[in-house]
């Protein structure tokens, strides 16, 4: 899972990769091919002969492409930083690994293969989870406080995690005398995997606790407290650490991975810290001009003066009224766009007044553009005919 901040020492010092492709760590596969392409013809060394420092780009960009362009390993990077990708390194927290992506993948993917991390000894880390939350567009620019209720495999009442009953202890496991893993010779080869006697703790109980069965955990539903921070945007993702799975027999807890969805507005539309609106006016308005009031996403109203000769799509920017920016005191703008609406349903009076204000302008030139058009058309067939 993504934990940027969990670097090891070693890797620190290396620039982030997606950061040297300018995209957001929820950019598409599309995304990524897009910025890639661009970045290595700049920095190309056939465009750039000479240029040490456009070669290292080059190299940056060309590296950073080839970790994320993968799914395996870009989930590796998501979850380890560059470490995943050193000999020797270390990745965040407490997982241990000494060698390279394989271990990595053996790491996060190795439970449901019937594997695990290689010289481990004592039970698995527990499950990670995933809880999908909604808010509304008003939740995304204040932030939320709020509870949310998880099913969850927590630590067993009655043994405290332990899977033993109060008076057992657990001993070596005499399958792989206390190394969480056995061998076997296949062929040539020999396979090591882990214990399935005692599923890599090490230990097994010779009096399983009868409430849990000896796993260490039961399953209850969990009430949490969580924070949205104002500016929030659809897709991110807020993570409680070790509010996960518990693991077995007293195994420390996974995390917990909440996904925000933002319902669709009715009225904004939302671009980033910005926020659009759609507003129809008259054409009266439109053509004399006036005033009219529109709605904030932080629930004031704002009156926007409306020049006269105003077109359809015309955009007025309100600035500091658009939504709350992440972590900072800041606010986008707000762009509205002008929709003239056309009168329907007209009295034969209206239709009258439209005529004769239709006759009253053929002189003033009142539609310049219309005007125009038809002007280039005109020199367009006759330029044909000659």
């Amino acid at each position: 899972m993504i934990n940027p901040n969990c670097e090891s020492p070693s890797s620190m010092a290396k620039q982030d990769f997606y950061e040297v492709l300018g995209v957001s760590r929820s950019a598409t596969a599309e995304d990524l091919k897009r910025a890639y392409r661009k970045l290595a013809m700049q920095y190309h060394p056939d465009r750039n002969a000479g240029d040490k420092s456009a070669e290292q780009k080059f190299k940056d960009v060309s590296e950073a492409y080839d970790v994320l362009k993968d799914e395996q390993k870009r989930a590796a990077y998501d979850r380890f930083g560059h470490a995943a990708f050193e000999q020797g390194g270390r990745g965040p927290g407490d997982f241990g690994f000494t060698g390279g992506f394989a271990d990595i993948f053996d790491e996060m993917f190795g439970e449901f293969m019937g594997g695990g991390r290689r010289g481990q000894t004592g039970p698995n880390r527990g499950s990670d989870l995933r809880y999908n939350l909604e808010i509304t567009l008003e939740e995304c620019f204040r932030g939320k406080q709020t509870t949310i209720r998880v099913p969850n495999l927590v630590a067993c009442d009655q043994c405290h995690g332990t899977g033993a009953e109060a008076d057992s202890k657990p001993i070596s496991c005499p399958t792989c005398h206390g190394r969480g893993r056995v061998r076997s010779q296949q062929g040539f080869f020999t396979v090591e995997r882990t214990c399935t006697s005692c599923q890599g703790a090490g230990r097994v109980i010779e009096k399983p606790c009868r409430a849990c069965a000896g796993q260490g955990r039961a399953r209850r539903e969990k009430t949490l407290s969580v924070n949205i921070p104002p500016g929030v945007e659809d897709g991110t993702r807020i993570r409680l650490a070790g509010e996960g799975e518990v693991g077995v027999r007293g195994a420390p807890a996974g995390d917990l991975f909440i996904f925000i969805t933002v319902t669709p507005h009715p009225i904004f539309q939302r671009d980033g810290a910005n926020i659009h609106c759609r507003v129809p006016i008259s054409i009266t308005t439109a053509a004399l001009g006036g005033s009219i009031e529109v709605p904030s996403v932080d629930g004031s109203r704002t009156r926007v003066n409306v020049p006269a000769g105003t077109q359809s799509g015309h955009h007025f920017r309100l600035r500091g009224k658009g939504m709350s920016v992440l972590r900072s005191s800041l606010r986008g703008d707000m762009f509205i766009e002008a929709v003239v609406e056309t009168p329907r349903n007209l009295s034969k009076r209206q239709q009258e007044l439209l005529r004769e204000f239709e006759k009253a302008g053929e002189s003033h030139r009142n539609h310049p553009e219309s005007e125009g058009f038809f002007a280039r058309v005109k020199e367009f067939f006759e330029d044909l005919r000659e």
